[in-house]
C-alpha cells in the first residue's frame, strides 16, 4: 500500500544550512522508490498556523519510506535540514 511522506517547513532558522539540505537531498533518492508529488508549490493555509511551504514523497509502502529516511544518505544531509529549518514530518499510509 502506498505511503507518503509530507515535509511541512515552520519557519527557517539558517538559510544557509537550508540550502545546503535543499542541494544535495535529491541524490539520497537514488536506488529508493520514492517520487516527487509536491516541492513548495503555491498553497494556502486554510487551517493552523501558516507554514512556510510542503514537499510530498510517495513511496510504495511503509517501509520504503522509512528504508530512504534512514538511508545512511539522507541521514547525512536531513542534520543540514534540522540546523536549517523547523520542520513538521509526517508518514502516513495511503487508503
Amino acid at each position: 500500500m502506498a505511503a507518503y511522506m509530507i515535509f511541512t517547513r515552520v519557519n527557517t532558522t539558517d538559510p544557509k544550512e537550508l540550502d545546503v539540505y535543499k542541494k544535495t537531498v535529491a541524490p539520497t533518492l537514488a536506488g529508493h522508490p520514492g517520487k516527487l508529488l509536491a516541492l513548495y508549490g503555491k498553497h494556502d493555509d486554510l487551517e493552523g498556523a501558516p507554514t512556510e511551504g510542503t514537499v510530498i514523497l510517495e513511496f510504495p509502502t511503509v517501509d520504503a519510506a522509512r528504508g530512504w529516511y534512514n538511508s545512511p544518505a539522507y541521514r547525512e544531509v536531513r542534520e543540514h535540514r534540522f540546523k536549517g529549518a523547523k520542520y513538521h514530518v509526517i508518514l502516513i499510509e495511503g487508503v
